[in-house]
Parts: structure tokens; sequence; C-alpha cells
């Protein structure tokens, strides 16, 4: 067992892993084991995707907000 923490996939991985897992839950008759694990999975993956969102929306807002600071109009 591998002691080293993995580092989570980058937003767009995460958003891929999570389309092929949809595909395959919608598209495949899976065990209710199956499913669960998927599920699972599933949440984890959107937890991941909503973090990288909400990261990217405050950094716009900080660099929104020091666009202003130095006289610069929002288009």
């Amino acid at each position: 067992m591998s002691s080293k923490k993995q580092t989570p996939p980058s937003f767009e991985e995460a958003m891929l892993q999570l389309e092929t897992l949809v595909n395959h839950m919608e598209n495949d008759t899976l065990s209710l084991e199956a499913s669960l694990e998927a599920f699972e999975k599933g949440i984890h993956l959107t937890q991941i995707c909503q973090k990288a969102l909400s990261q990217a929306e405050q950094d716009i807002k900080i660099l929104t907000s020091k666009q202003q600071e130095i006289g610069f109009e929002q288009s």
C-alpha cells in the first residue's frame, strides 16, 4: 500500500472522468455495488470540479478588484 498522497486531477481531467463515468452508468447494466461505487466516485469528481470553479471565481474577483484599484473600467 502506497503512503504517497495522490494529487487530485485537474478540472479538465475530473470533467473528462466524470463524463466517462456518466456515459458508463447510462449505457451499461451495473450491479448495485458497482453503481454505488460509480456514484461515490462521481460525487468526489464533482467536488473537485466545484472546488476548482470556486478558486477560479475567487481569482477573478481578486483580479477584477486589482483592475478597479488601478483605474481600469470593466468592459
